[in-house]
């Protein structure tokens, strides 16, 4: 397989200590891929180091947003990028560290056969690192409640490493997406799957972040919550 049909999108906001590392350990398993790097006006000059990085590596790109408006709203603005342009699998992965650019050869052999790949933290047990207690029940407990309550088939529905053919993300309608926090990865796999997508789970280790600073809060919890029930509406009124 080719990489230069493959993107991977990163979104960065205060990110200038690992995005410098982060794009090198990529290009190390896949070694003509094409990134992405969407920057929300990070004041730490993180997208002064990934143009750099550009310069010197090449097939690196640049978005760079006038605020701060979530993961999900970031995501969105990178898969209509991907969707101008000629990429045929498109990734989301954070830039720091917590998805291992080791398993992005995983999820290129399983997308063959699948249209979603998720790298889950769930499928096998729990592999979480480093997280504290509170923050693993909180996570695996709202998994739970959000497979439950969307029906939708997926042990690790927050995960946010994961691999989308093209013809997955040419099918959403992009502009009706509103969820911008972990909730985003949530209602993306549930349209995936009431379309008829077939959506595969790879084991992965999750390492929490050694560098720079989390960006969980409680409005992004409320708004997973208010979401799951959003989509339980939609699906019982076949709204999707």
């Amino acid at each position: 397989m080719s990489y230069q049909n493959v993107l991977i999108i990163l979104p960065t906001y205060n990110e200038k200590e690992n995005i410098g590392l982060i794009i090198p350990e990529i290009r190390k398993y896949l070694p003509d891929t094409h990134i992405l790097v969407i920057d929300d006006n990070s004041p730490d000059g993180t997208s002064e180091v990934a143009k750099q990085i550009a310069k010197e590596m090449g097939n690196i790109f640049i978005i760079d947003r006038p605020k701060k408006e979530g993961l999900g709203k970031a995501y969105v603005c990178g898969f209509k990028w991907a969707l101008s342009h000629s990429y045929e699998y498109i990734f989301e992965m954070d830039a720091d560290f917590s998805h291992d650019p080791k398993y992005l050869p995983l999820f290129l052999s399983a997308i063959k056969e699948y249209d979603v790949v998720i790298g889950s933290r769930y499928i096998n047990g729990v592999n979480v690192v480093n997280w504290p207690l509170t923050r693993l029940l909180l996570s695996y407990s709202g998994n739970l409640v959000a497979r439950i309550i969307t029906g939708t088939p997926v042990r690790d529905c927050t995960a946010g490493y994961k691999c989308f053919k093209r013809k997955v993300l040419e099918s959403i309608n992009l502009d009706k997406i509103d969820s911008s926090g972990y909730s985003f990865q949530v209602e993306v796999n549930f349209l995936a799957w009431k379309k008829g997508f077939k959506i595969k789970e790879i084991p992965i280790v999750f390492t929490d972040r050694q560098r720079g600073v989390s960006k969980m809060s409680t409005k992004i919890i409320r708004e997973a919550l208010l979401l799951i029930w959003k989509l339980k509406f939609l699906s019982v009124f076949n709204k999707v």
